[in-house]
């Protein structure tokens, strides 16, 4: 359906008697209502139509009428709706969940009910229901935890929670693409399965058919049973037998039927002992060779895992089209169960050519500056409810990421202010001396305590980083760096990677990893080589910081961790 008027964006305060019409959608937005600087006073008598779900119902006037709120998932607001019982049956219309199209007149609420409201919906059409039976509606209207609502994926979009977050997840995502193709870089599809791992802690869920195949040949075998040794030099017997047939007739010079008639039962009886000797082979279990698993008989003829991080194959392309993003699902099979970690996660990940560790610095600053920018402009409205509901400092936080210069530090210095930390006797879980990899209590001080302010620790010994980072003149560091933040700490993590072919090669070997599966990589060094940098963004980390949940389970739409892959 076309725009009936003007498309006015999120929190446009601009005020006209046009609203916005759903596209694709016999509807209007209700934000598009309701985000005005009037609240909708203003479109005071237009007619139009709306859908979306009851929040809330209840029935008024000894049940002559009732008001509805009803949302349609644009933004957090409710737009209340007054029906008649002569218009619906009130009890198909009022229960918590149940799913309205409706075609009514927009009017002031009487002047001592205008308090939430400055603008209702006036029924006069019922277009489409979608009832609910209360007493089975999983998502009562009572407050629900984001725990329990871990049990109903499927369902917890209609909850304010999940709905205000998955916009300001879209709106990240969006502010993502903005902000690298303003800057120019393209945006490159990288694999999710890959024969390379990235991080070299061998974390990885695996790729392969042979338990399937496995499967499929047990029931084979119990089903028809293999050939014997017997069954198979038969077989052969009858292929030398129709050989010799044929080698007599054209030793004899027969005619040209009779040979060719004796050349097809050759030719059939060669397929009869492919076939024979193909199921003799065929043994039930995983196949094996030399004692391990041969994965030259799986679906790529090797080893194959979900990816860790786009990183390796999006620098494939750095190293010719320059400056270069990608932005996709990552997984790890790492057996934790913290509030910070997934199995299925997202990251964005840009690579830059012709870039060192300062250049991938200044990036990685203004990327996340400019998404705390992007969501104060554009989601101000979900944010504000996450202020309400989870966390007071969530909108302060932005403006201050937004506008401060980020604190840069060495690592060496960061230990340093640790260990002064110590002296004066603050208390750390986890050790502090050089050569230790930050733990989450350690990037929070910092932080929080120390800078109350975002940090960027570079130069990290090169003992507790990846194989691909460019070692430091010292020999013991290298330069990689980390965004920490306040609430989250370490929100990316990048570096300057080794473009010298001899150093990287020592560093995959010094790891224990190798060499074969990253030839390819090393011969983006071998052949026109050049100094590039990147970094990674954890997504769902980002939206932690930004709306102050607690649990990175809630903050993506379907979360897969140890014992749960719902849908």
């Amino acid at each position: 359906m076309a725009e009936e008027a003007i498309t006015l964006p999120i929190n446009n305060l601009t005020i006209s008697d046009t609203v916005e019409e759903a596209e694709f959608s016999q509807r209007v937005l209700i934000r598009s209502i309701l985000s005005r600087a009037d609240a909708g006073a203003g479109l005071a008598g237009k007619s139009l139509k709306v859908g979306g779900w009851v929040k809330k119902g209840r029935e008024q006037g000894k049940g002559s009428f009732a008001f509805l709120e009803l949302n349609d998932g644009s933004c957090p607001a409710n737009l209340q709706l007054i029906i008649y019982a002569d218009v619906a049956p009130l009890g198909q219309v009022t229960a918590t969940g149940t799913c309205l199209h409706v075609e009514g007149v927009l009017q002031m609420p009487p002047e001592d009910k205008q308090g939430k409201q400055s603008i209702e919906l006036k029924v006069t059409k019922v277009l489409e229901v979608g009832s609910v039976d209360p007493a089975k509606y999983p998502l009562p209207k009572t407050r629900l935890t984001l725990e329990f609502l871990r049990d109903y994926v499927h369902l917890r979009p209609r909850t304010n929670t999940i709905s205000a977050i998955a916009r300001i997840r879209n709106a990240l995502a969006y502010a993502t693409h903005t902000f690298f193709q303003k800057h120019g870089f393209l945006y490159v599809h990288t694999p999710i399965i890959t024969t390379s791992d990235c991080e070299g802690a061998g974390e990885m869920f695996q790729v392969t058919t042979l338990i399937n195949d496995a499967e499929k040949v047990e029931k084979e075998l119990i089903k028809n049973p293999p050939p014997s040794q017997e069954d198979v030099d038969l077989a052969r017997s009858v292929v030398k037998e129709k050989g010799e047939v044929v080698a007599k007739l054209k030793s004899d010079k027969a005619g040209k039927p009779e040979i060719t008639a004796a050349v097809a039962e050759l030719t059939k009886a060669k397929e009869n002992l492919s076939k024979v000797e193909e199921r003799f082979k065929l043994k039930p279990g995983i196949p094996k060779k030399d004692g391990k698993i041969d994965y030259a008989q799986d679906f790529f003829a090797r080893q194959a895992f979900l990816t860790v991080s786009g990183q390796l194959q999006v620098e494939t392309f750095a190293c010719a089209l320059s400056s270069v993003y990608t932005f996709g699902p990552t997984f790890r099979a790492e057996h934790s169960h913290t509030s910070r970690h997934l199995a299925e996660f997202w990251m964005v990940e840009p690579e830059i050519a012709f870039a060192d560790i300062e250049d991938d610095m200044k990036c990685a600053e203004a990327y996340v500056r400019f998404l705390c920018q992007w969501l104060l402009d554009n989601c101000l409205d979900d944010m504000e409810f996450m202020v309400e509901k989870f966390d007071k400092k969530a909108i302060e936080r932005l403006k201050m990421v937004a506008s401060t210069n980020f604190v840069r530090l060495s690592y060496t210095e960061a230990v340093a202010i640790l260990e002064e930390a110590v002296a004066k006797g603050h208390k750390f879980e986890n050790k502090v001396e050089w050569g230790i990899d930050l733990a989450s209590e350690h990037e929070k001080y910092l932080t929080e305590t120390k800078f109350e302010s975002p940090v960027i620790v570079y130069n990290y010994p090169k003992g507790i980083k990846a194989f691909y980072m460019k070692v430091n003149p010292d020999k013991k560091t290298v330069a990689a760096m980390d965004v920490l933040v306040p609430k989250v700490g370490e929100l990316i993590g990048g570096s300057q990677r080794e473009e010298n072919y001899e150093v990287i090669k020592e560093r995959i070997l010094e790891m224990g990893l190798p060499l074969e599966p990253y030839e390819w990589y090393l011969d983006l060094r071998r052949y026109g080589t050049v100094k590039h940098s990147g970094f990674g963004l954890g997504f769902e980390r980002m939206i932690l910081f930004a709306t102050g949940i607690d649990n990175i389970r809630d903050v993506i739409p379907f979360p897969r961790y140890p014992g749960r892959a719902d849908l």
